[in-house]
């Protein structure tokens, strides 16, 4: 089973980097790798209550990897931390099939509450950079978190969600993956908006501008008419 696991973390790699180029490679040279499988023994620790060796081996891969997992996080198949530098995934936080992460991102909590608070992500979420997920709330599946992006509520399925805090948009034209197909990473065709909100600005003060000109003339020709009378 383990073998099992391990050949298929690097058939993620394989699928979702395309910089990989063997197995050799894969296995000494990516760190979310390395931090995965550091997990599941650092997990396996914790589940029997051994919770100082798990922190322990947890602490080691932190400082391997720069990637910090909490042992008691659940984590399923498919998990892929691209690069990986400051990911932080907290000890509640559950994370579904085929996940995505990139480096920087934090599955966190908001206070100093008991019991589960942090994030529970569904299946083929892609969490863009520097993302904050941050609350005990569920992100659904097939959901993309754009880069930078604060989220500090539930994300329904099929979603996109962008911004300080994070707000779901509407992405015309884009497929969002589902189970069994191919899992969409293109975040960096996400709506910004900020821009489509200045957009719209600009053209509300092009019409204002446009309905001043046309008043000013309106003036100008009754004072004329004015003045000839």
């Amino acid at each position: 089973m383990l073998f099992g696991r391990l050949r298929k973390d690097i058939q993620v790699v394989f699928e979702r980097d395309p910089a990989a180029k063997s197995v050799l490679e894969v296995l000494l040279c990516y760190p979310g790798l390395h931090a995965i499988m550091l997990h599941r023994v650092a997990h396996f620790f914790y589940r029997h209550r051994f919770f100082l060796i798990a922190r322990l081996i947890s602490q080691f891969a932190r400082a391997v990897t720069q990637i910090e997992i909490h042992p008691g996080a659940k984590i399923s198949e498919g998990l892929f931390i691209d690069h990986g530098a400051g990911v932080v995934i907290g000890e509640t936080a559950e994370i579904g099939n085929n996940v995505t992460i990139y480096q920087g991102v934090t599955l966190g909590g908001t206070g100093k509450e008991k019991g589960k608070r942090h994030p529970t992500i569904g299946d083929n979420v892609v969490i863009s950079t520097g993302a904050k997920i941050l609350g005990s709330f569920t992100v659904g599946d097939n959901s993309k978190i754009g880069a930078g992006s604060v989220v500090l509520k539930a994300v329904p399925p099929n979603s996109t969600v962008v911004g300080v805090p994070g707000k779901v948009v509407v992405r015309d034209g884009e497929k969002v993956a589902r189970a069994g197909v191919s899992i969409d990473l293109r975040h960096d065709l996400l709506p910004d908006p900020m821009a489509e909100a200045m957009n719209s600005m600009q053209k509300n003060v092009e019409v204002l501008e446009k309905r001043v000109k046309e008043l000013e003339a309106t003036l100008l020709d009754r004072n004329n008419q004015e003045h000839e009378a």
